[in-house]
C-alpha cells in the first residue's frame, strides 16, 4: 500500500482499482498510477469514481516525453505502486502495434506515481506510423 492511510479498493474479481484516502473530513480516490480519480467527496462517491474509472485505460497507448526529439508512443507493461517504503515503478515499452515478428522494443522504467512526462496522447502528437 502506497501510504498507511490509503485503503485499497478492488473490483469484485479482486483486481485493484486504486485507493481511497482521507482529505480532511472527506475522501479522495486515487487510481493505480497514483493520480487523483475524484475530488474530495463522500466515501461511497470515491468508491464509485474508482469503479467508473476502472483499469481498462491501462491498455491504451500513452505518450512518453523526454526520450527523443519527439514523444514516443508507448504501452504500459507494469505498474508497481510504492509498498511499505519500497519505491514503486511503471514500466513502459515503445508501442510495437502488436507485431510479434519484430524485435523487442525499448523499455523505460519510470517512478511511481506516474510522472507528467507519461501522458495520454493528444491530437497534436505525431502519427506513430510515420517515421
Amino acid at each position: 500500500m502506497p501510504r498507511p492511510d490509503w485503503t485499497p479498493h478492488r473490483r469484485d474479481d479482486g483486481e485493484l482499482l486504486g485507493w481511497i484516502h482521507p482529505e480532511g473530513d472527506a475522501w479522495i480516490a486515487v487510481d493505480v498510477l497514483g493520480r487523483a480519480a475524484s475530488d474530495a467527496t463522500e466515501w461511497l462517491d470515491a468508491e464509485a469514481a474508482l469503479e467508473e474509472h476502472g483499469i481498462s485505460w491501462l491498455a491504451d497507448p500513452w505518450m512518453l516525453e523526454g526520450e527523443g526529439n519527439r514523444p514516443l508512443r508507448v504501452r504500459i507493461l507494469e505498474v508497481t505502486p510504492d509498498d511499505d517504503g519500497a519505491p514503486g515503478r511503471i514500466v513502459v515499452k515503445v508501442d510495437d502495434f502488436g507485431d510479434v515478428s519484430r524485435p523487442p522494443t525499448s523499455q523505460y522504467v519510470l517512478p511511481w506515481p506516474v510522472p507528467e512526462r507519461l501522458r495520454p496522447p493528444t491530437s497534436a502528437d505525431p502519427d506513430p506510423r510515420v517515421f
